[in-house]
């Protein structure tokens, strides 16, 4: 499924702020913790705690969220559907790595083991 110029731009534009509170929601109310959110996140974008904790409160978009992180060498291999979306076939390189984030709060969520998640061998 191909995104259109407008998706993206309004993913581009939305602030990780914005979105954060929903991850927290989303992991705790499937009895997982904060910490083990921030792990995910950390291995993702290489964000600790005090770095994501700065951008949420400088309240950065998505885009300046994705240019700063030092993107996981193992990223590529989440792959699957998320909102819709089969992640490996997005074209646009910044919805994608939203779309690797939503998808390790998802699995997070629901339940998968940490070493799956972070795609350990």
């Amino acid at each position: 499924m191909t995104n259109t110029s407008h998706h993206d731009e309004r993913i581009a534009k939305m602030t990780f702020a914005s979105v954060y509170p929903h991850y927290v929601t989303k992991v705790e109310k499937k009895g997982r913790t904060i910490e083990e959110l921030h792990e995910v996140i950390e291995w993702l974008t290489g964000y600790d705690k005090k770095q994501l904790q700065a951008l949420i409160d400088k309240k950065v978009t998505f885009e300046e969220f994705f240019q700063k992180a030092a993107l996981n060498p193992n990223a590529p291999l989440i792959t699957g559907v998320i909102c819709g979306y089969r992640i490996e076939d997005i074209e646009n390189r910044l919805t994608q790595q939203v779309r690797y984030l939503d998808k390790l709060v998802d699995e997070l969520a629901k339940g998968r083991k940490m070493e799956k998640i972070l795609r350990v061998a």
